[in-house]
């Protein structure tokens, strides 16, 4: 009934989709509550499946974790858009380059739904509050595993580097202290975003549209790198 190799195969397949199902429980309930307050038994009960099964497959939350993250950075990669975007630096004006990437950005996090926003923000409190425990989950990630943003911010400072040494600029602040600002704008706009569009904060609801927040941020940072606050 089977071909030799067959059997193998299908085993590794029900292996795999097991280990799938068990991540899917972990992003909805990672979605609900903050990463340091779950443990284990959440996402039994939220998979369903009986304690020796979830531990057949991982030994411990943070296995699982570190599979969600790998899912949700392979899910949102912004490799083609990084490479097209600086990919015009020849063609366009560099304060367009910036705004271009400040769009994208806008684009990328309503684009990756309110589920994955609150994750990172969970994760964010998680670096916090244990950073050695985030730094294990983080550092068994290999390089094309990790944040898009990671990548975005590597385009950007050797780009940013090559536009002040082409036209011989002065920066109000180091490439590394305006990419850093970015981050913190970034992490701003997404929190600000998630308590308005999912948690309808009443001081905020309406407020952070991220297209008009992303597109002050570029043009504030093509003052920073102009020489102009």
């Amino acid at each position: 009934f089977f071909a030799e190799d067959s059997v193998p195969r299908v085993k590794e397949e029900y292996f795999e989709n097991k280990r799938r199902e068990i991540v899917d429980a972990a992003y909805r309930v990672c979605a609900r509550k903050p990463i340091t307050s779950i443990d284990m038994k959440d996402i039994i009960d939220e998979a369903g499946f009986s304690h020796g099964v979830i531990y057949k497959y991982y030994k411990d939350l943070d296995e699982v974790l570190l599979d969600l993250v790998r899912r949700i950075n392979e899910d949102n990669r912004l490799n083609d858009k990084i490479i097209s975007i600086f990919g015009q630096q020849d063609k366009k004006k560099w304060e367009e380059i910036i705004r271009d990437v400040c769009a994208m950005l806008a684009d990328y996090m309503v684009q990756v739904g309110p589920d994955v926003l609150k994750i990172s923000i969970y994760a964010n409190m998680m670096a916090v509050s244990e950073p050695e425990r985030a730094e294990r989950i983080a550092g068994k990630l290999q390089k094309n595993e990790t944040s898009p943003l990671i990548e975005l911010i590597s385009a950007l400072s050797v780009f940013m580097k090559k536009v002040v040494s082409k036209n011989k600029l002065k920066p109000v602040k180091s490439i590394s202290k305006i990419l850093e600002y970015m981050v913190a704008a970034y992490h701003g706009i997404q929190t600000g975003y998630v308590l308005s569009n999912c948690y309808h904060a009443e001081q905020v609801t309406g407020k952070y549209k991220p297209k008009e927040m992303f597109s002050c941020l570029a043009e504030s940072v093509i003052l920073m790198i102009n020489g102009k606050e």
